[in-house]
């Protein structure tokens, strides 16, 4: 079986594959603090709650923006599991062309993003991922990962809203019925979700004005918080919360993982 790992700056998500298939996942919060005894604790507790032990794993595929997590979360898995982590980056090798200046400095998440639309679209795309930042990731039927946006995520803005807003209550993030909220917390969540909606819509919007080839790409959201906010915009079509995950076990067959 396959471990893949997305580890972003608020959480990691862990997907377990048998061959090609997703048969299970978890989120867990990306915490510095703990040793990689308690990392492999928690996988191991993951796996034998799903039915299966440590030592089923045969492969380990990561792709990380969280470097102060990843020594120590590598170790824990290969102390429960025996495998050593392969995690993607810029330099690994796989079928997608970094056409942008600074190809060194591309997100390993953002690699497989576009990588796993690429093989699983077979078209132009877009992916609009949500997490601690909200990316935008443009990616040709060909593999010619073009560049893209980086925003504020949703959480981070909200978080920021009430912290530095006194009296502005910490708001649980669900779609509001209305745009006119009559309390507190309704103004909040259609600030933050609509507004955050909207600038997705305005975003992919100008990105369509850019396009370098005649087809218009599909537009494609993953991450967290991608359910909540996909059905308030007009501009994405599909949602896939476990995209980044399948690019990673995409990647993993690239590079000669067996599993």
């Amino acid at each position: 079986m396959l471990l893949a790992l997305d580890l972003g700056n608020t959480e990691i998500t862990v997907g377990l594959f048998a061959e090609n298939e997703l048969e299970a996942h978890w989120r867990l919060t990306t915490n510095p603090e703990r040793t990689p005894d308690e990392w492999g604790s928690a996988i191991a507790g993951f796996l034998l709650q799903a039915g299966h032990s440590p030592n089923e794993i045969r492969a380990v595929c990561l792709a990380s923006v969280a470097p102060t997590v990843t020594q120590s979360l590598s170790e824990g898995i290969a102390g429960i599991t025996g495998c050593a982590s392969v995690a993607i980056d810029s330099h690994s090798a796989l079928p997608v062309t970094l056409e942008v200046d600074e190809p060194l400095t591309v997100g390993a998440d953002r690699i497989v993003n576009v990588l796993a639309a690429v093989e699983l679209f077979k078209a132009d795309s877009v992916v609009v991922d949500f997490g601690t930042a909200t990316t935008f990731d443009c990616v040709t039927a060909d593999a010619r990962f073009l560049g893209g946006a980086i925003m504020p995520g949703l959480r981070t803005s909200a978080d920021q809203l009430t912290r530095r807003a006194a009296k502005l209550p910490a708001t649980e993030l669900r779609a509001p019925s209305r745009v006119i909220g009559r309390r507190t917390e309704e103004c909040i969540q259609a600030g933050v979700l609509f507004g955050a909606a909207d600038a997705v819509d305005g975003m992919v919007r100008r990105i369509l004005a850019e396009w370098p080839t005649p087809t218009p790409p599909r537009v494609v959201a993953t991450g967290g918080l991608a359910a909540l906010v996909a059905p308030l915009t007009t501009s994405i079509e599909l949602t896939d919360p476990d995209l980044t995950l399948r690019g990673l076990r995409i990647a993993a067959r690239h590079l000669g993982l067996e599993w």
